[in-house]
């Protein structure tokens, strides 16, 4: 048998979290990972895998903790009331003062190559079923008669997801959650196409 990790595995990812949250995937060096998690390498290699495993791992904790709107805002009467339970939720992760400004994902974007390329891979892959799930809630209020004729919900996904990306960058420069929440509310002003009410 093998002697019991000395550690708490889901504390140390926690700790991972912060840290590519602050720096992104490239920013965050092995020695601050370790550093943070109160573990060696070995032992991160042993229980993680590499830096780009650790970082997968760390994406799915974020998005389990720090995502839990989403699912509501999917599940609200009209498609107005999904796309700003969406931005505003997502403005409020962006500004938690319990964790670093902006989005562990948008921090991590900007990959220079090598192990990086396959981590802008994955996020793009994530970002793109994120946009994938909306577009089918606003084909269904399209199908309701949210939408008139002639609009594409996959637009409009688009352009909500466009937002969300521009509040991150914001947000990790410094932006605040109220001026992110009217961020929000003008992007709102922009959907005419989604006053009307579903029958």
């Amino acid at each position: 048998m093998g002697r019991p990790k000395e550690f708490d595995v889901d504390e140390a990812l926690c700790a991972a979290l912060q840290v590519f949250w602050r720096h992104g995937f490239e920013g965050a060096s092995l020695t601050e990972l370790t550093e943070a998690m109160g573990i060696t390498r070995p032992s991160l290699y042993a229980t993680y895998g590499n830096k780009e495993e650790l970082f997968r791992k760390v994406l799915d904790r974020y998005e389990q903790n720090h995502f839990c709107f989403v699912a509501e805002a999917l599940n609200e009467p009209t498609a107005r009331r999904t796309i700003d339970k969406l931005l505003k939720g997502y403005a409020d992760v962006l500004t938690d003062p319990m964790h670093p400004p902006g989005c562990l994902g948008v921090n991590s974007a900007v990959c220079g190559g090598g192990e990086g390329d396959a981590i802008r891979s994955e996020l793009i892959a994530r970002r793109s079923l994120s946009e994938e799930t909306l577009r089918k809630r606003l084909d269904r209020a399209a199908a309701e008669g949210e939408l008139d004729a002639g609009e594409d919900p996959a637009d409009w996904a688009r352009y909500v997801m466009s937002v969300g990306l521009g509040m991150a960058v914001k947000a990790s420069s410094g932006a605040t959650r109220a001026e992110l929440y009217k961020v929000a509310e003008l992007a709102l002003r922009a959907l005419p196409a989604c006053e009307r009410q579903p029958a």
